[in-house]
């Protein structure tokens, strides 16, 4: 099987790409425009492999896309490629329109024809499966309240805003053209080769330099937590043995404050890397309230019952066991974060990404 994966580069899509080359016997066509998120020593370890294969093209390039289809000729499409940070579309929303939306457009066309010309066979084999989130529901009101795969649709945000429009394009798709997809819907992921915008790397790295760990409001937002490598294993099954029509959430059945999340954070680098900066006492110490992000959703909650029951997939890890291997890969990989913290953008400005 040759899967095509656009945003391989990236954090969740890496972690799809090692997970298929080391695990299964399938091919990868890597599709990567290589933005700031992107980072091919993310898939270093696998690189060399002759199963795996990169192409650096924009997912709106259409022509460039035709022509990766065309020459690959791959036998599915797991498409990761999008603009992610939350932060990030409050500040700029028109690359996430871009990417999410026209990027996700122009891919499902080159695919629908690509699609119609191949035989019998390997057109009732094809399969689109489009990666998305659940913030595409908007908050959960109920302490008891879960997301379900049927759970109507209300986004807060221009990124989960852009990710609802694309999640329409890829089921319209399926109705109108008969386009063979599949759709998920995750919860937050976690994990090695996470860019440090992101809460739990932001706070580990922040921790280690001595810099404030900043909460936003009063750190009471709650998150479903996902170790990314739980989330890779179960895109690769349901790309190979989900039924074509169906959405499946994926959840990892941890639900955390924010503020719980650094406290923990806190307690296990006290463990592990008890040699602090000059000047910090307690890691905790460092913990600061921040303004909350505007349209902050204040829950989100995942039911993960169908993929469990249907297709045999659950998380293998525990939120302490993920979180715990976490902090030793950063503790441990210095080499691939140093140079991240030494681009352009300033972390401090970009917040959690929550």
């Amino acid at each position: 099987m040759k899967i095509l994966i656009t945003g391989g580069a990236g954090f969740i899509g890496s972690a799809v790409v090692r997970h298929i080359i080391s695990s299964t016997a399938a091919s990868v066509i890597n599709v990567d425009k290589l933005t700031y998120a992107g980072n091919l020593h993310s898939v270093a370890s696998v690189s060399d492999n002759p199963r795996y294969q990169f192409e650096q093209v924009d997912i709106c390039n259409r022509s460039e896309l035709e022509r990766v289809f065309k020459q690959h000729q791959p036998d599915a499409v797991m498409h990761l490629a999008a603009e992610s940070h939350v932060d990030r579309s409050i500040d700029g929303p028109a690359a996430f329109i871009e990417t999410n939306i026209i990027g996700t457009y122009t891919l499902l066309e080159v695919a629908r024809h690509y699609w119609h010309s191949l035989d019998a066979a390997r057109k009732t084999a094809f399969r689109f499966h489009h990666i998305s989130t659940d913030e595409v529901f908007g908050d959960l009101h109920g302490s008891d309240d879960l997301f379900t795969e049927t759970t109507p649709y209300a986004p807060s945000s221009p990124y989960s805003a852009s990710k609802a429009s694309s999640d329409h394009l890829v089921r319209a798709w399926h109705r109108t053209y008969g386009l063979p997809v599949l759709v998920t819907n995750c919860s937050n992921n976690y994990g090695p080769y996470h860019f440090p915008e992101k809460l739990i790397p932001l706070m580990i790295l922040n921790a280690l330099a001595g810099k404030p760990l900043p909460v936003y409001g009063k750190g009471n937002q709650i998150r479903d937590w996902l170790f990314v490598e739980d989330h890779a294993r179960a895109l690769y099954q349901v790309v190979t043995e989900g039924v074509v029509g169906e959405t499946y959430n994926i959840g990892g059945h941890n639900e955390k404050q924010n503020i719980e999340v650094v406290h923990t954070l806190c307690a296990l680098l006290e463990e592990l890397a008890p040699e602090k900066p000059v000047g910090v006492e307690r890691y905790e110490d460092l913990i600061t309230y921040v303004t909350d992000r505007p349209g902050h959703d204040l829950r989100y909650a995942i039911d993960a019952g169908k993929i469990q029951h249907e297709l045999g997939w659950q998380p293998e890890e525990t939120f302490d066991s993920g979180l715990r291997k976490t902090v030793q890969w950063f503790l441990q990989n210095k080499d691939w974060w140093q140079p991240v913290l030494d681009g352009s953008y300033s972390m401090q400005r970009l917040g959690q990404g929550v």
